[in-house]
């Protein structure tokens, strides 16, 4: 069996080689972002595909006329590769969930802190030149609405209570927590902060629409590590202009890195990160330990 790592980062490789965590005999590991092109060549004899970050077509796969499956390093892997047509194909496609639960999930609540107190737009001023010392929204007693209750919306959710918050959570399925809520409308109703927590399908894009972001209480912090596509971002850019929404923190984009001239750039009342919930030098490692355990079971098979 020959597997293909086709978009190992930077910041992996550095954990894989400081830490000396093992790679399998069966595993060649690419370092960077392919291109379309790229990953036809590296696919030409590869049986399985490891995916981090990159977006596989259709017609890629098509191409890859050995490939059997597929191991996507992270949840959601749908947004990443057509899953239905590699299936169509044969082509297994496989998840890693879990790994980075509590970090994205501290990634989320600093998030929220940083906009309930301005933190990035205050960095910004001070160093701009400009002493402007401004106020923010203490979070004791506030609703925090989490909108998502798998692993990474529990592990936010008990951190928001520990912290003294109210916390309305609503999941698809029924989940037995003390906070949890059947209706999501009642769980957003006068959330003074809201955290998604969701996986990005067709039952869940756009899902925070216009009328659902009325629900919050006026001037809100919306934190989104998740999907952007949960949002109605017309509706939210609406919102954050209008200072009905007081502000959003945002590490996930439709477009990424996001491209010249978003909108988002010259709003104040917004925080950006760039997709790195998930990155830290923990949660990594564990990705590659879950990943190595696909990597083995196919071995296993084949």
């Amino acid at each position: 069996m020959k597997a293909v790592f086709i978009d190992c980062t930077p910041e992996l490789k550095q954990i894989l080689d400081r830490l000396n965590l093992a790679v399998p005999d069966s595993v060649q590991i690419h370092e960077g972002n392919p291109t379309e092109q790229e990953i036809r060549e590296l696919c030409a004899d590869a049986d399985v595909l490891l995916v981090e970050h990159t977006a596989v077509s259709k017609e890629t796969l098509e191409a890859c006329t050995r490939l059997k499956s597929i191991v996507f390093m992270g949840t959601g892997a749908a947004t990443y590769i057509p899953v239905q047509a590699a299936n169509a194909m044969g082509i297994e496609v496989r998840n890693t969930p879990g790994y980075a639960n509590r970090a994205v999930a501290e990634h989320a609540m600093a998030l929220v802190f940083s906009a309930a107190r301005n933190i990035a737009r205050m960095d910004r001023e001070v160093r701009a030149g400009n002493w402007v010392p401004r106020g923010g929204l203490q979070l004791q007693g506030r609703k925090a609405a989490v909108i998502g209750l798998g692993g990474i919306g529990e592990e936010f959710a008990e951190m928001a209570r520990a912290l003294g918050l109210d916390v309305a959570g609503w999941n698809h399925t029924p989940r037995d927590l003390p906070y949890y809520v059947a209706d999501l409308d009642m769980a957003l109703q006068d959330a003074d902060v809201v955290s998604l927590h969701l996986a990005l399908t067709p039952e869940t894009e756009g899902l925070l629409n216009a009328a659902r972001l009325n629900l919050l209480k006026p001037g809100a912090i919306l934190v989104n590590t998740a999907r952007a596509q949960l949002v109605e971002l017309s509706a939210l850019e609406d919102a954050l202009k209008r200072g009905r929404i007081g502000h959003a923190a945002l590490d996930v984009f439709v477009h990424e890195p996001l491209p010249p001239g978003s909108a988002w750039y010259g709003m104040d009342n917004v925080t950006l990160t760039p997709h790195a919930a998930y990155m830290t030098d923990d949660a990594y490692a564990e990705l590659w330990h879950r990943t190595v355990a696909e990597v083995r079971k196919l071995e296993s098979t084949m």
